[in-house]
């Protein structure tokens, strides 16, 4: 379900549950733990991350899980709410997302997932104005460029 991370010091072991990544300079790297955004994303995915990056709908975003905050999220900013980000995990088995703990305020929203690292490199923040263009192509091919499903 969960996709974390935490600064570490150096030569200091991830404490149970294991956590993954580094933060350097406004930019973030996280590993994938759960399914929660598959078919977009897999179990063991690394991500790079913007802090404090805007978002928009259909923006992959980082967050801390509204009830357990030591938790970080990724899922699919699916709307703007009055208090809060509409949060959403493309996996429909998955309800670990807004339809379990509401509106995401946008204090606990970290930023937007640039790309995925590895293991199968793929943009997933791509611009508005490309949009159209790669929801044109077959969605094996938009997914892999960052285009949000349509809703």
């Amino acid at each position: 379900m969960a996709e974390q991370t935490h600064d570490l010091a150096p030569g200091t072991l991830p404490q149970e549950p294991p956590e993954h990544g580094v933060r350097t300079k406004g930019l973030g790297l996280l590993d994938v733990d759960g399914p929660s955004m598959a078919p977009t994303l897999s179990h063991g995915d690394r991500l790079l991350y913007r802090l404090g990056a805007r978002l928009r709908p259909g923006a992959i975003v980082v967050a801390r899980h509204p009830l357990r905050q030591e938790l970080l999220v990724v899922k699919r900013a699916a709307e703007r709410r009055g208090n809060g980000w509409w949060l959403l995990s493309e996996n429909s088995r998955v309800q670990s997302d807004s339809r379990d703990f509401g509106a995401v305020p946008d204090e606990l929203v970290l930023g937007r997932v640039l790309l995925r690292v590895g293991p199968r490199p793929a943009w997933l923040a791509p611009a508005r104005w490309c949009e159209p263009l790669l929801r044109s192509l077959p969605y094996r091919f938009s997914r892999r460029l960052g285009c949000p499903p349509p809703r």
